[in-house]
């Protein structure tokens, strides 16, 4: 359970699937999945930017869709797949997914504070569209606001790790690398 100190009288219990855990958590009901990803069950890689859904930094998967989790209510997600940027990573080594190294790899990074974002979006496009192009891409990425990098470092990053993927896939391999 979590500190219902300061929620009031009308609070609610919710079970969250987060990153194929189950965990419940008492707040009220229009608490921002944003706040209890990060401070209820301290998954703070969820970056809260704009919190009026422009800038992306909040971006999670839904079911497998990306969300922006500062414009939904955790409530809402109740019964759903939540997955966060924490799940990318191998839980056992730490060792980076293949879109994370490809990230690292394209220097699609700078000051990483859009980072978990990006990586949500391109995780959850690249599952519903493998065969995406650079255009593709490009399009997408534009609903993420970045000052650092100036898009086209994502956009490369996010376009081999496709490009490894569907390489992957025509050789029948298991591993997936982006690099």
């Amino acid at each position: 359970m979590n500190d219902t100190t300061g929620l009031g009288d009308d609070v609610q219990l919710i079970t969250l699937d987060v990153n194929g855990t189950p965990y419940e958590v008492i707040t009220a009901p229009r608490r921002t999945l944003v706040d209890v990803l990060r401070h209820d069950l301290r998954l703070t890689g969820t970056h809260v930017g704009c919190e009026h859904g422009i800038c992306g930094a909040c971006t999670v998967l839904v079911d497998g869709l990306p969300v922006r989790a500062c414009l939904m209510f955790a409530a809402q997600a109740e019964g759903a797949r939540i997955t966060t940027v924490e799940s990318l990573a191998d839980p056992g080594t730490g060792e980076l997914s293949d879109l994370q190294r490809a990230f690292t790899a394209h220097h699609g990074l700078q000051c990483g504070f859009c980072t978990p974002g990006f990586l949500m979006l391109a995780q959850g496009f690249l599952a519903e569209r493998p065969e995406a192009t650079k255009e593709d891409i490009r399009e997408v990425v534009a609903a993420n606001l970045c000052r650092c990098t100036g898009y086209q470092t994502i956009v490369e990053a996010i376009d081999a790790c496709a490009t490894a993927r569907r390489s992957q896939r025509a050789m029948g391999a298991e591993e997936e690398s982006c690099n």
